[in-house]
């Protein structure tokens, strides 16, 4: 017996379901002194709340906003990044959902899902540095940006937020629309750290 094509209200054929291709799938470089590679699937929770409202914030989340300018705090698959004196980045990684954890705060915030806004890049390696170097202006040795640190910072043209996750290894988090561009843009510069 055929299946029945659905129809929508109004009796047209319903679009087919589509699945969202990840921005940046099937790109990877590597080489002997770093990797770029893009972050796996990640949901993303843009944050503001008044200082009122950290305790309860931080309790949905289930770890400690960061208070202190260019810090972070994890915990499990979670991470919430400083990036001004009332916004935070909370990414949850392998299927967390951050925005969940808190629509049922009541204390006064916003919270906006930036999920398929934001796209991750990782750079790892003893050139993930120079890599980075190559077009972000800051101080990223480990003295300046130790591990944990994050900022909203510029990468050549476009503004990302930088986080250090590891003494040699960044994560750049950028808006979809200028993913291809950061990644050709660290691609270049990491093959270029090497020389």
């Amino acid at each position: 017996m055929a299946r029945a094509a659905r129809k929508t209200a109004a009796g047209r054929p319903a679009a087919p379901k589509v699945a969202r291709r990840a921005a940046l799938q099937g790109r990877a470089t590597g080489h002997p002194w770093v990797s770029v590679t893009p972050a796996q699937e990640a949901s993303r929770l843009l944050l503001r709340a008044p200082r009122a409202s950290l305790a309860a914030l931080s309790q949905a989340l289930g770890l400690e906003l960061p208070a202190r300018p260019k810090t972070s705090a994890g915990k499990g698959g979670r991470a919430a990044l400083w990036l001004g004196p009332d916004e935070w980045l909370v990414i949850g990684e392998a299927g967390d959902d951050p925005a969940a954890a808190v629509a049922a705060v009541t204390a006064f915030h916003s919270a906006v899902d930036v999920s398929h806004r934001n796209v991750g890049i990782l750079v790892a390696g003893r050139a993930a540095e120079a890599t980075l170097a190559g077009g972000c202006p800051q101080d990223l040795s480990l003295a300046a940006f130790p591990v944990g640190a994050c900022s909203r910072t510029v990468l050549g043209k476009i503004e990302i937020v930088l986080w250090r996750t590891g003494e040699e290894a960044f994560r750049v988090e950028c808006w979809r629309s200028f993913c291809d561009y950061a990644f050709t843009f660290l691609a270049e510069a990491a093959r270029d750290a090497g020389a």
